[in-house]
């Protein structure tokens, strides 16, 4: 697949399993798999971290096999799920970060070019998020425009 912003076919990453039962050499539970996935929430860890967690350390390929639920649908059950996000959160941050260096290196253009870049799949995101409901309709990033 494509890139959002660019030419180019995406980086290369690890391949998610095909088959949608639970593989036999996992020995967990789902109320198992589901008090970690707790419990790594409330340690302060991501839904992404969670699953990269979880495989490494525990061999779960995925939850969703095993208990299926999906960890971000685990985690609004508990009430865990973070208010932004994660993507959109990642994002802005990433903003937040592009924005403070652009402060320190005004003459910086191919950095003010990307983080133009960065805030358009901000808006993007916003949107979704707005149109399925996940965040409300009044929700307004905090981005400070550099186009000069």
């Amino acid at each position: 697949m494509a890139r959002m912003h660019a030419r180019k076919r995406g980086k290369s990453g690890s391949k998610r399993p095909i088959s949608k039962a639970p593989p036999s050499w996992v020995k967990l539970t789902p109320d198992e798999v589901e008090a970690l996935v707790v419990k790594y929430a409330k340690e302060g860890y991501p839904p992404s971290m969670i699953g990269i967690i979880l495989r490494d350390q525990h061999g779960v390929p995925l939850v969703k096999q095993i208990t299926g639920k999906s960890i971000t649908q685990i985690l609004k059950e508990n009430n865990l799920l973070p208010e932004i996000p994660e993507d959109l959160a990642n994002l802005l941050e990433r903003a937040r970060r592009m924005h403070v260096h652009l402060s320190k290196n005004r003459g910086d253009r191919y950095n003010r070019h990307r983080l133009q870049l960065v805030e358009a799949k901000i808006h993007r995101l916003v949107k979704y998020y707005k149109r399925k409901g996940v965040l409300p309709p009044d929700w307004r990033p905090r981005l400070i425009y550099t186009y000069r």
